[in-house]
């Protein structure tokens, strides 16, 4: 992941979610067509929706290796130290643990116990303090996180990126969420390692331009990218005679691929 971060400078660098084996093709050819790093992103839900993480795992590792663009495999909001040890074994070399939802000293006691595990491996590890608005529909858009604890928080743990909440909010339909960029800023200038901006789909592109420039180092996008798969495969299934899935989850495989270009492009900022 490190490697990648340091690729994408000075843009950012796009973190896509994967769910079916289009997404993860329609990223990657989004980042070959766009020449930019970019990172695949499976989910502790995802791999729930597969029946388990092996599969999915083993697909975009594959993908990754046959690209000619930079491609990471990350496995993010991993609530288990189970998942993160199997995804390690897997192949995965970058996985984002989530104990969020743990008291604030249960989560540096937990967090810094994976990372320790993780870099001895040589694995890439990003954490999240407090909770990025949102997520599971019960969080508040309005949470933001301190400069001076997310420093304490990534000394603490030893993590090697972290993701803050500065005004996005997970799982967001309309890209109309005001970031706070002096707070950006602000915990670029307190911490040692990367920022990642989580409920990017929410942000329109100007503030996501901003963001970069202000400090966020890695920017996720999942529910932006659904949307548009969605938009496409219905447009497709008009034709109520179609049930070869080719003929539809071919036109949001390509939807996908050309957003993520663009975004990829977005990202990329002078």
């Amino acid at each position: 992941m490190s490697a990648a971060l340091t690729a994408a400078r000075p843009g950012g660098l796009g973190s896509f979610n994967v769910i079916t084996l289009e997404h993860a093709e329609a990223i990657v050819g989004g980042a070959e067509a766009a020449k930019s790093p970019v990172v695949l992103q499976i989910s502790e839900n995802t791999a729930k929706y597969h029946r388990g993480l092996a599969a999915v795992a083993a697909a975009c590792l594959h993908i990754a290796a046959a690209s000619t663009a930079n491609v990471v495999v990350h496995l993010d909001h991993a609530t288990s130290p189970d998942l993160v040890r199997e995804a390690v074994d897997l192949g995965v070399r970058s996985v984002m643990f989530d104990a969020s939802m743990l008291s604030h000293d249960e989560n540096v006691e937990a967090t810094a116990a994976v990372a320790k595990w993780c870099q001895d491996r040589d694995v890439h590890v990003e954490a999240e303090l407090g909770e990025v608005g949102g997520k599971d529909g019960v969080h508040a858009a309005g949470a933001r996180t301190d400069p001076t604890e997310a420093a304490e928080y990534v000394a603490a743990t030893g993590v090697d990126a972290l993701a803050v909440a500065v005004g996005s909010s997970h799982a967001m339909l309309t890209r109309d969420a005001v970031l706070d960029d002096d707070l950006i800023v602000r915990i670029a200038a307190a911490v040692t390692v990367p920022l990642v901006l989580h409920g990017s789909s929410g942000v329109p592109d100007a503030g996501l331009q901003s963001a970069v420039r202000h400090g966020m180092s890695k920017i996720n996008i999942a529910t932006h990218l659904n949307q548009v798969m969605a938009t496409a495969v219905r447009s497709a299934l008009t034709d109520e005679l179609l049930v070869d899935p080719r003929k539809y989850l071919g036109p949001g495989r390509t939807a996908v691929q050309a957003e993520v270009e663009r975004l990829l492009r977005v990202l990329a900022i002078d």
